[in-house]
């Protein structure tokens, strides 16, 4: 029963492929985001910070972003990982906005909401698409049967 929600919908070799290069770029990005978390999961939020979050949600967020990382690579579990990412991506969008004021997009050089929000779009798409059939994922559960 559980494994109709990792079935990939049926996509052509061209969506696929395009799937496949969206998991890999972005899951390549959330390792690297990720490493550092990941190695202090509980505190990796600096001391002086200027806002305070738990070590729980800490946690959370350094497994969503280093095994989500993995996850999409692979194609495993793709709609638990963009799931996780999707929303560490709306609370990093929402402390850019919110508690930095940092713009959509900045031509100076500084931080802005932008990049969270792009890869918070790539978890909506994984999410609601599924990985494509070049994924442990379609390998594992099937396809979805369409009719």
């Amino acid at each position: 029963m559980i494994k109709k929600y990792f079935q990939p919908s049926v996509q052509t070799n061209f969506a696929s492929t395009a799937l496949f290069v969206l998991r890999l770029i972005a899951g390549i990005a959330f390792i690297i985001h990720g490493m550092g978390k990941i190695q202090s999961p509980l505190g990796w939020l600096p001391a002086n910070a200027p806002i305070h979050i738990p070590a729980l949600f800490q946690f959370l967020a350094a497994v969503a972003e280093f095994a989500g990382g993995i996850a999409w690579i692979l194609g495993l579990l793709t709609p638990l990982a963009s799931f996780g990412i999707s929303i560490n991506m709306l609370v990093a969008t929402s402390v850019h906005l919110f508690v930095f004021n940092d713009p959509f997009v900045t031509t100076s050089g500084g931080t802005s909401y932008e990049p969270a929000l792009g890869y918070f779009a790539i978890a909506l798409v994984l999410m609601a698409v599924g990985p494509g059939k070049f994924s442990l994922d379609k390998f594992i559960f099937g396809e979805k049967n369409n009719k």
